[in-house]
């Protein structure tokens, strides 16, 4: 079993761990490819989502043999016969200790942004990962949680080597994990996508756990989760909503191939949106079970008209006009969904698209386009190029310097927010406040 991402393998992990909705569990995941992944779960089982941090302390002629964890609230795991075994001063071993608990308090304050742990003290307590290796971390993990006061402790892995898995059955009161592959040699071989989860996916990913599970929006936007159908109702698809009060429009994503709602490039475009006033929407395209065959990802006129039919449910719901955003191949569905409104999409941002995708819509395409791609994008920055030239509407071509396909580069990213940003102001018309 291979996952598409970390979002699909917790989708799919959510459904094997239903049966524990009754107990009102916490999901905890490991930083950082376990927080994706444990997010997923949380929303499915209307669970409050928090990080399990853990630090290995390692003998310190020989790091990677350790003696020991430690975790928040003065929780130590310690191995006796390795410290005896390892034959070194108490002093150096209470100064490893140290340095990591440093460690363990700046992640803690980082990720949760000053919230308090979430108590565990009798509670049913699913510790989540992307997947195990060795196990070594999960295993401290699980101690930590069950000294932190959990009755019950659930390890949840999407794929784990079959020894491993085993080893763990007798460690926790209940193992879940979907895939225990004979030929194993690492997790990231088991997804189509693995990118590295960053710190600030981690942070956004718990804060909005935070958020949706207190109706809290900071006092600045509306929304949410929603369910939107699509396919005349036989497809529902998940998505997040944020509407700032007096939005003057709302801005659609479509994520490229490979990717989900939960995009951290794309969440970091919404966030700067959302705080210049704008609405924005992120879902996802495809169920799941549609992800799973690739061509689907790529298939440019049936995603366009699943972003036509959540544009026409948006509509009934919202009454500001609406913008889309695309990426990569979801660049060429709201060009494709844009030539088919005519006049009905305020405007369109591409970061990084595929235009060329769209075919002979492109020279149907009515609102006001920016196609935005980096400098070191060099393939790409060519087929924007051609698009351009076949473009029909009012349009830019904005080059990010330096930028590479993913603007992973120090300020990349922000440039197309801003870029972004000031291409929908331009092309909305201004909300006149009430008098």
């Amino acid at each position: 079993m291979r996952f598409i991402d970390r979002v699909d393998a917790g989708r799919r992990l959510a459904e094997r761990l239903g049966h524990l909705r009754g107990e009102h569990p916490v999901v905890l995941g490991l930083p950082r490819g376990g927080v994706p992944v444990a997010f997923e779960v949380a929303h499915a089982l209307g669970a409050p989502l928090d990080v399990v941090l853990v630090r290995k302390l390692g003998v310190p002629y020989h790091r990677e043999l350790g003696f020991g964890a430690i975790g928040e609230g003065g929780v130590r795991v310690i191995r006796d016969d390795i410290v005896r075994m390892s034959r070194v001063d108490e002093d150096d071993l209470a100064e490893v200790e140290r340095a990591e608990e440093e460690e363990l308090s700046r992640r803690a304050v980082q990720f949760r942004e000053g919230r308090e742990r979430v108590p565990l003290e009798g509670r049913t307590a699913i510790v989540v990962d992307d997947g195990i290796a060795t196990g070594a971390t999960a295993a401290a993990a699980c101690q930590v949680v069950r000294a932190q006061g959990a009755a019950r402790v659930v390890l949840a892995v999407p794929v784990a080597p079959p020894d491993a898995a085993a080893a763990f059955r007798g460690e926790v009161d209940e193992l879940v994990c979907l895939s225990t592959p004979a030929a194993f040699s690492a997790v990231g071989e088991w997804y189509h996508d693995f990118t590295q989860t960053s710190d600030e996916e981690v942070v956004g990913l718990l804060r909005r756990n935070t958020e949706n599970a207190s109706g809290d929006d900071g006092g600045e936007a509306h929304g949410g989760p929603l369910r939107l159908p699509v396919d005349g109702g036989a497809v529902t698809l998940a998505g997040d909503l944020a509407m700032p009060a007096g939005a003057p429009g709302l801005v659609v994503f479509a994520h490229g191939s490979g990717s989900s709602r939960l995009s951290p490039r794309n969440r970091a475009v919404a966030r700067a949106l959302n705080d210049a006033g704008l609405g924005t929407l992120l879902f996802d395209l495809l169920t799941p079970l549609e992800e799973e065959d690739r061509a689907n990802v790529f298939a440019v006129e049936p995603l366009a008209r699943r972003l036509t039919e959540v544009t026409g449910w948006l509509r009934r719901r919202e009454t500001v006009p609406v913008c889309y955003f695309g990426a990569s191949t979801g660049a060429a569905a709201a060009l494709w969904a844009a030539a088919e409104a005519g006049d009905g999409v305020a405007a369109v941002v591409s970061r990084g698209g595929r235009p060329d995708l769209a075919g002979d819509r492109l020279e149907e395409v009515r609102s006001p386009t920016l196609l935005i791609v980096g400098g070191h994008d060099n393939v790409v920055l060519d087929l924007n190029r051609q698009a351009a030239g076949r473009l029909r509407c009012e349009n830019e071509l904005a080059v990010v310097p330096l930028a590479t396909h993913l603007f992973e580069e120090p300020g990349a990213l922000d440039a197309v927010a801003d870029l972004a940003r000031d291409w929908f102001t331009r092309h909305l018309p201004t909300r006149q406040s009430p008098t």
